[in-house]
């Protein structure tokens, strides 16, 4: 890539710390809690707390087959010290993808997988395979959107799905498990969060059905308690499947916290080894998590009033940018792993570094842009850069990002058209 250099912004409020304690914030970093294993319910052990929370990476080479870009990058993470790293949206097919990048995992094209699981788990990490389905959010030039219930609105339209599709779902999840479970992967994360299908079900204001997949919290929920137990039945009882959820879909009317601390209870008493908990949707016009939920760790009330509920390990992502949070988190109690993303994007050794009492607030680039996923997309191209070590060298506007990324998922919409021809929508 023809990139240039990037304005940084830093609060040195932790490094000034650092500094005045020298030496004993070293050996703190390297004895934190932070950096002590975590272990499962089901029997796996996580080597630390750290974890490269799911991400569209756009890597897929637009026949939803991995590429070795995204060996190299789950490579690096790995290699930087991560416990675990998860793979984000995952597909059990070609029908209902977010975007022309995702991997769609089939048994006939093991052989790339095997070769990605393989590489994501260097140095003792995992590699865990996010479960994905885009329902009403799926790209509508690859596919038929279809979910809960029919969408019309600009921007957004799609088909409610019959009894039928619905009750398929749980067999369909469990397949895309346990394919990943025998392709290598170290486990798998269900996503219920963030608008997509499974977060479409539990949401009042997307799942509008009178049946039994709607009409009461209750209904609303037993889609994905039945993902859940047809995920752990396909995979065993000692392969970790975790879950993410939304603390809040921050929209009137969605699904709120009251509702997720409900699904907690009810997550309470499921074959699920780690709860990650995030928040907010993809839906057009919605606020991002970071709009409306202030400075710090967004979602950190949420997963402190969860603590009580649970005894699940509990992984809290999103707006963990510094040691000294993701420290005060994990002393607290609120959470037992941190889901880290852009950070890692960043410095994708960045766990190496805080270990030895380095870096301990990123410095994170001024990115400014009124175009709706230009900051995204600007990450998203350094992810790429990540893979051919070429992160230094990263320096676009935002706006620019966006511009190189629509044309990659164009030429990727074409190749997924051509490759999965008769699956898509028009």
């Amino acid at each position: 890539m023809a990139l240039q250099t990037h304005s940084f912004q830093q609060d040195s409020s932790d490094e000034i710390l650092y500094r005045q304690q020298g030496p004993e914030m070293t050996s703190k970093t390297h004895d934190n809690l932070l950096f002590q294993p975590v272990h499962l319910p089901c029997g796996a052990v996580l080597k630390n707390r750290l974890v490269k929370a799911a991400m569209s990476d756009a890597l897929g080479d637009g026949c939803g087959r991995p590429t070795p870009a995204q060996n190299k990058v789950y490579a690096r993470w790995a290699n930087g010290g991560i416990a675990a790293s998860i793979i984000g949206e995952v597909q059990g097919t070609s029908r209902f993808p977010e975007n022309p990048g995702n991997l769609v995992l089939q048994p006939e094209t093991s052989t790339p997988f095997e070769e990605l699981a393989s590489a994501g788990q260097a140095n003792d990490a995992g590699l865990w395979v996010q479960l994905g389905h885009a329902g009403a959010l799926a790209h509508a030039k690859i596919s038929q959107p279809a979910g809960p219930s029919a969408i019309d609105l600009p921007g957004l339209t799609c088909a409610a799905m019959t009894l039928k599709e619905i009750r398929k779902l749980p067999d369909e999840f469990a397949q895309t498990a346990g394919a990943a479970k025998t392709m290598g992967f170290g486990g798998v994360e269900i996503h219920a969060a963030h608008g997509f299908l499974l977060s479409q079900f539990l949401s009042p204001l997307f799942n509008t059905r009178n049946d039994v997949y709607g009409g009461s919290p209750e209904a609303r929920r037993r889609l994905v308690l039945d993902v859940i137990s047809a995920v752990r039945d396909a995979v065993g009882e000692t392969f970790p499947v975790a879950i993410k959820i939304n603390a809040s879909d921050m929209l009137e009317g969605g699904l709120t916290e009251r509702d997720a601390l409900a699904l907690v209870d009810e997550l309470e008493a499921c074959p699920i080894d780690l709860i990650d908990i995030s928040g907010g949707t993809y839906f057009p016009g919605a606020a991002s998590s970071s709009d409306g939920a202030g400075k710090g760790p967004y979602f950190a009330e949420f997963a402190r009033q969860a603590r009580k509920r649970t005894a699940k390990p509990l992984m809290l992502t999103g707006g963990v940018k510094t040691f000294a949070q993701a420290d005060e988190l994990i002393r607290a109690g609120h959470a037992d792993v941190i889901g880290l993303a852009r950070a890692l994007v960043l410095e994708p050794d960045l766990p190496h570094q805080w270990q030895r009492g380095e870096n301990l607030n990123p410095a994170f680039p001024r990115l400014t842009s009124t175009e709706t996923g230009a900051v995204t997309a600007w990450y998203t191209m350094r992810i790429a850069a990540l893979a051919e070590r070429q992160e230094v060298e990263v320096a676009m506007e935002a706006s620019e990002a966006l511009s190189r990324i629509k044309a990659q998922d164009a030429a990727k919409v074409a190749r997924w058209t051509d490759h999965f021809a008769g699956l898509c929508g028009p």
